[in-house]
């Protein structure tokens, strides 16, 4: 067992010698470590003891704990005094060179990140310091997702037009306007993307993503507000009410819910047609589309053909005979790699110029025909799904019809509208429904007998 000697200096000052044999027998050689107090020195005769009655690890005799050891813990880095800081890591040159870098997008999509991030994200987050996790932290993200939702008033306009025309409300004046929670969820998911990316560089920019569990506005009830499905009547009075030359292509962009871009990229060659014969030996016609091909934005606002939106894009579309009349004539003439619907000169529909010279004219001589409604271009995409649940078809095809990559996306943007759930789960909890018991008369056999 260690001991704890106590010894006076020439000078008056206390001295502690912690002594002890190694290994704790009576043969040991005696070692001895001195101190200056006697809590020191009663530590180190516990770190003795644990030790087995040897010079406990690391210790450097009259020197003490070699520099970097702490006991109970192990090694522990040391700084340098002279080890230089690392340079600092700016937000907008780290995103910008990151979004410059992204692999497997469209330019059209870089371009979109490079604009969404030059007017929302650089001006609050730019000159943050990624190094410096005290620069942003996940309240920020917060307050930034809050003003975004809430816009920023400009006091010097309170109003944007103080004397508004006859029949207009007075309307805010805005340094920034509020954006909508589709939108906003976009930008979070920009903004989480950059800051993932420095916490996996190699080695790690940051420890953590600041934007990681950022709680979003719902965007579930804006969807459903934006959306208008037709009627059969409601759309037989706005087919009617276009300009003659694009009622067939209204009509079969609402028979077949394709996308607007995938519509006007439909070639003679993406159409076939097959003679059949039916039960009663009358011959029909049976046909589909491929769609292969849709018309994509460059970044320099120039337009090409390209692949589908997704790989579930790429998808064949059965037709119905009431399609099939309808594109037979656009069909006729034309070379294999010519557009099906197209303008008076011939060339492809831009959105655009479809929307202002018939889509837009077309709305508004419907409403001054009694529509009550405004519908948008992709609308007749809406309509199509409607008419599909009105009857009953399953979900799984129609997500194969509209291209959707995944079910979910189907239930999220038209569940709402599927009516014969209910039914079918009332059914399952309590079965088929069973017929009525006749009724009876309990005093009907007593009567027989008395009057027979």
């Amino acid at each position: 067992m260690a001991t704890i000697n106590q010894r006076t200096l020439t000078d008056g000052r206390a001295r502690y010698w912690v002594k002890w044999r190694l290994g704790g027998t009576r043969g040991g050689a005696p070692q001895s470590e001195p101190f200056d107090t006697r809590a020191d020195a009663h530590t180190f005769k516990l770190h003795v003891e644990a030790a087995g009655h040897h010079w406990p690890e690391n210790w450097i005799p009259r020197q003490g704990w070699a520099e970097g050891w702490v006991p109970g813990h192990g090694w522990v880095k040391v700084a340098e005094e002279d080890e230089p800081e690392a340079e600092p890591v700016i937000f907008a040159d780290f995103a910008r060179e990151l979004i410059d870098s992204m692999t497997g997008i469209e330019e059209r999509t870089r371009a979109d990140y490079h604009r969404e991030l030059e007017l929302h994200l650089i001006p609050h987050f730019g000159q943050v310091n990624l190094r410096d996790v005290t620069q942003l932290k996940p309240k920020d993200v917060r307050a930034w997702v809050n003003q975004l939702r809430t816009g920023t008033p400009d006091p010097k306009a309170s109003y944007r037009t103080p004397n508004p025309s006859r029949g207009r409300q007075k309307e805010p004046g805005w340094l920034r306007k509020p954006l909508a929670a589709k939108f906003i969820h976009n930008l979070h998911g920009l903004l989480f993307s950059i800051c993932e990316a420095a916490v996996r560089e190699d080695p790690p920019i940051r420890p953590s993503n600041p934007a990681a569990r950022t709680r979003l506005p719902r965007a579930d009830h804006e969807a459903d507000t934006e959306m208008c499905f037709l009627t059969r009547e409601e759309f037989t009075l706005l087919r009617d009410s276009m300009h003659p030359d694009v009622r067939d292509m209204v009509e079969v962009f609402v028979r077949t819910g394709m996308r607007y871009s995938e519509l006007v990229a439909l070639q003679v060659r993406d159409v076939s047609f097959t003679p059949t014969i039916d039960h009663d030996g009358q011959q029909q016609v049976r046909g589909h589309l491929d769609v292969r091909r849709a018309w994509k934005r460059g970044p320099n606002n120039t337009f090409h053909l390209g692949a589908p939106k997704t790989r579930s894009s790429r998808r064949r579309l059965p037709l119905s005979p009431r399609t099939i009349d309808l594109l037979r004539p656009r069909l006729e003439g034309k070379k294999p790699e010519e557009f099906v619907f197209t303008t008076d000169q011939g060339s492809w529909w831009r959105h655009s110029s479809f929307y202002g010279r018939r889509w837009a004219p077309g709305v508004k001589e419907a409403q001054r025909r009694g529509l009550g409604k405004k519908p948008r271009i992709h609308d007749l995409r809406h309509t199509h799904v409607a008419w599909l649940i009105e009857k009953d078809v399953h979900v799984f095809k129609i997500q194969r019809r509209l291209g959707h990559t995944s079910i979910t996306t189907t239930m999220d943007r038209y569940g709402h509208l599927v009516t014969d759930i209910d039914d079918t789960m009332i059914e399952a909890i309590d079965g088929p429904p069973t017929p009525p018991k006749p009724r009876t008369d309990p005093g009907g056999e007593q009567r027989l007998r008395l009057i027979s």
